[in-house]
């Protein structure tokens, strides 16, 4: 079983829980699992070691409140990043009421990447705040209206333009319900943002921990 909680799987007729979210890391664990039977080691040996491994930071990184909604930061920074992370929360997401994903493109880097980046995340999602990423010496409203340009009038009804990220964080967890899922995408680990040319101090996981947690 894949939930928001973790992984259940049963593996040489034994059971593994696992606080590790999405198929991705039920076949990582697998992999690892097979890798340390072939070194000589027994079940009972490596699945307790298994139960306890958490997730890197910044990938897949869940954060809850006590009303219900999870929040996931992830790096993933294109489309098939973006596409693999939310595959992932949709296998996961069991009785979700709705997924609300916050993304935007990184400047100076592949524009052709961007239109994809937003129909990925909008074919995902029941609403889609695009935002800034690492917009470098681009202009952060410029590199939106890249994002947007192919999405068609019923898709840009999900969307909405924040292009100050903590703002746009803020708001999506101002929006969140009981049972909801808010994936933040694009930054995961990193602990700033680049804009102008300059490096500020920026961390989304503490940001989604600032509106979800401290303010909710």
């Amino acid at each position: 079983d894949d939930t928001m909680e973790g992984l259940n799987l049963r593996i040489d007729g034994k059971e593994l829980w696992s606080i590790l979210s999405g198929l991705f890391n039920a076949k990582n664990l697998l992999a690892v699992y097979g890798a340390a039977r072939l070194e000589g080691f027994t079940a009972d040996e490596i699945l307790p070691l298994l139960s306890i491994i958490g997730g890197a930071e910044g990938r897949f990184q869940k954060i809850r409140n006590d009303k219900g909604v999870t929040a996931i930061v992830d790096y993933a920074h294109s489309p098939d990043a973006l596409e693999n992370i939310l595959k992932a929360v949709t296998e996961s997401r069991g009785d979700a009421k709705q997924v609300i994903t916050v993304v935007g493109a990184g400047g100076n880097r592949d524009p052709y990447k961007r239109p994809k980046m937003a129909s990925v995340a909008v074919f995902y999602s029941n609403q889609v705040i695009l935002t800034s990423d690492n917009p470098r010496n681009e202009d952060a409203e410029k590199i939106i209206d890249d994002m947007e340009r192919k999405l068609d009038p019923v898709e840009k009804r999900k969307v909405i333009r924040i292009a100050n990220r903590k703002e746009a964080i803020k708001t999506a967890c101002r929006m969140a319900h009981q049972g909801d899922i808010i994936l933040v995408a694009g930054k995961g680990h990193e602990k700033y943002q680049e804009i102008g040319g300059v490096k500020h101090p920026f961390d989304d996981v503490e940001i989604v921990k600032e509106f979800l947690i401290n303010n909710d």
